[in-house]
């Protein structure tokens, strides 16, 4: 089928073909599909919508792109996937949490992009570790480990990379078809059995209405369950941040005190429900799951010493600037994205995948939706590098923190469950 035949057929809503969508696959990764042409697909994509048994053909044609990673025969491989969202750490402490009770866990993560932040780069605070390593290696930290994270190979589903720029481009992100192939050849390519989903819903996600939180999610998991992985979604909270660190350095902190069986309560309940097994609240109170961490990242060739003086993570020498608050009341919202995008503009995120980031500015919020606070009480503290941009987040931070007389708790953190 030529590049022509497939762009007409999609233009007059045809249902295509098994080999339709792996035509124009194979077509985008060898360059026989232009850039135009493969823009002109997503597009009619885009307006007409791919039925399930579409999707699942997109999906494994994206995942059929590039190398599938293979691992030794043992016990069951699971991972998870976040829609992303404002100080969403959970990977950090779930992967080691996960291997501590049994599992193997091959995590391919991510970097940040705009107000939302990006695992590896979190994990990149810690001096040394590397997100870059050949599948051998992590087949073997994999063995005798128990959990790796780190990044995507050019090898892996080469497909979504390319296609994925293009929906940047032509402005076909927001179609649930196309998010749902995209995040799940990655997933397949990986080699997983089980896969868990945290659906983020509200001002600081992607998805910001439950409604349009819970179709993708929905989606997610019936073209997971046909794709022959056994999947679960939870959709949770993100009209304010999770946890009370927010950047890259200082989120490692706080996940650090969660696998030592501390840290924020919000943090504690998001990963213990993706965690879904009856000993996880005993494990992750013992501390074992840091000691799991300690060994990853010395497996990933990180300074694991800065696990414990947090004064030896990169990004260090930053200023402090405290917001206080301004009247006594109730603090009846931390808007999510008014805060991700603070310390976006302190330097802790990126508008391009190749963009730096700066490792040891962001923030700490101090207080939390129907919190009672008094005058001069501390709000947050915005950690800043030589003033930029200071002026800008301060006043994102006091916006985006609204305080009133009455009283008004927070929204639930887990909305749902599916699957």
């Amino acid at each position: 089928m030529t590049p022509h035949d497939i762009l007409r057929s999609m233009r007059v809503d045809e249902v295509q073909s098994k080999e339709a969508i792996e035509a124009f696959v194979s077509g985008v990764v060898s360059g026989s599909f232009s850039r135009p042409q493969a823009a002109a697909w997503l597009a009619h994509a885009f307006r007409r919508g791919l039925s399930d048994e579409e999707t699942v053909v997109l999906t494994r044609a994206m995942t059929d792109s590039g190398t599938r990673l293979k691992w030794p025969v043992g016990t069951p491989l699971v991972d998870k996937h976040s829609t992303g969202g404002v100080g969403d750490k959970v990977s950090l402490v779930l992967a080691p949490l996960w291997a501590e009770l049994g599992w193997r866990v091959p995590m391919i993560s991510g970097r940040g992009l705009g107000h939302t932040g990006g695992t590896l780069d979190k994990l990149e605070s810690i001096p040394g570790y590397r997100t870059d390593l050949e599948e051998a290696r992590l087949g073997e930290i994999l063995e005798h480990i128990g959990c790796f994270i780190s990044g995507q190979t050019g090898e892996v589903a080469p497909a979504d990379r390319i296609l994925y720029a293009l929906r940047n481009e032509t402005c076909t992100v927001e179609s649930i078809p196309l998010i749902v192939a995209s995040i799940l050849s990655k997933k397949l390519a990986e080699g997983v059995e089980r896969l868990v989903l945290d659906v983020k819903t509200g001002s600081g996600a992607f998805m910001e209405t439950e409604e349009d939180s819970k179709a993708l999610a929905e989606a997610l998991v019936r073209v997971a369950q046909g794709s022959g992985l056994v999947c679960n979604a939870l959709i949770t909270a993100m009209d304010r941040p999770l946890g009370e660190a927010v950047g890259n350095a200082v989120e490692v902190q706080e996940s650090v005190a969660c696998l030592k069986g501390e840290g924020p309560e919000d943090l504690r309940t998001v990963v213990l429900q993706l965690t879904n097994h009856p000993d996880a609240t005993e494990v992750l109170r013992s501390g074992r799951a840091f000691e799991r961490f300690v060994k990853m990242v010395e497996a990933q060739g990180g300074d694991a010493r800065s696990l414990e003086d947090f004064k030896r993570l990169r990004g260090g020498g930053v200023g402090e600037a405290v917001l206080l608050a301004e009247r006594e009341g109730y603090v009846q919202e931390v808007h999510a994205r008014a805060i991700g995008v603070a310390a976006f503009e302190l330097g802790a995120g990126r508008l391009r995948a190749e963009d730096p980031v700066d490792h040891g500015v962001g923030m700490w919020v101090h207080v939390e939706p129907g919190q009672r606070v008094s005058e001069g009480q501390p709000i947050a503290t915005l950690l800043h590098r030589d003033g930029k941009n200071l002026d800008v987040a301060f006043r994102m931070v006091h916006d985006g923190v609204v305080i009133g007389d009455e009283y008004k708790p927070a929204t639930p953190l887990v909305r749902a469950k599916i699957g």
